[in-house]
């Protein structure tokens, strides 16, 4: 179901096609902490130029993909996973899909090759809202709230194609957008 004001744990923030604002561009955002406080988020198609082993240099064989998790703390590491059984930690933000866990036993399964690509995506730093602030952004049309996604757009390593195949997913009221170019005037 779409909800245009009422983001909550699990839910996907897709950004508007003409929000201009480089953190955010073309963003997915996946919620991973909503309170009254404030809310959190990773932005999951925009990957940076580093890989896990170069943050961390103790797990030499992490060549996984670190993502722009947004423009807060960007000197923290933060984790999604779909490999419970395997971590036996995190808080689960949707249907299978955690945030964090026992980062120790996380190193000791990479180094073992234990953990594959598709289960788990790293960020540096977050997207991160004062109280009251999201929601004032999504009524001003910044973003468009959605929980129908499958969870393998969650982990794709098809950048790219993660917010088209997001916008196509909300429905004939927003397919044209997919389509719509990242420069309109260069159109």
């Amino acid at each position: 179901m779409l909800s245009r004001l009422e983001p909550s744990l699990g839910k996907l923030l897709i950004s508007e096609p003409f929000l201009m604002d480089p953190n955010f561009k073309r963003s997915v955002i996946l919620i991973s902490d909503f309170q009254e406080e404030g809310t959190v988020g990773f932005v999951l198609n925009h990957p940076s130029v580093l890989l896990l082993k170069d943050l961390i240099p103790e797990m030499p064989k992490a060549d996984f993909p670190v993502y722009v998790g947004g423009p807060v703390a960007t000197d923290t590491v933060h984790f999604i996973h779909r490999c419970y059984g395997k971590i036996n930690h995190g808080q689960e933000i949707s249907k299978g899909i955690y945030w964090g866990g026992n980062f120790e036993a996380l190193k000791v399964l990479i180094n073992d090759n234990s953990i594959d690509p598709d289960e788990i995506k790293f960020f540096i730093g977050y997207s991160g809202w004062a109280k009251d602030q999201l929601q004032s952004e999504i009524k001003e049309n910044t973003w468009i709230v959605s929980n129908q996604y499958h969870p393998d757009v969650v982990f794709s390593s098809n950048e790219e194609e993660v917010w088209r195949e997001v916008i196509i997913n909300l429905g004939s009221k927003y397919a044209h957008v997919s389509n719509f170019p990242q420069d309109p005037s260069l159109n």
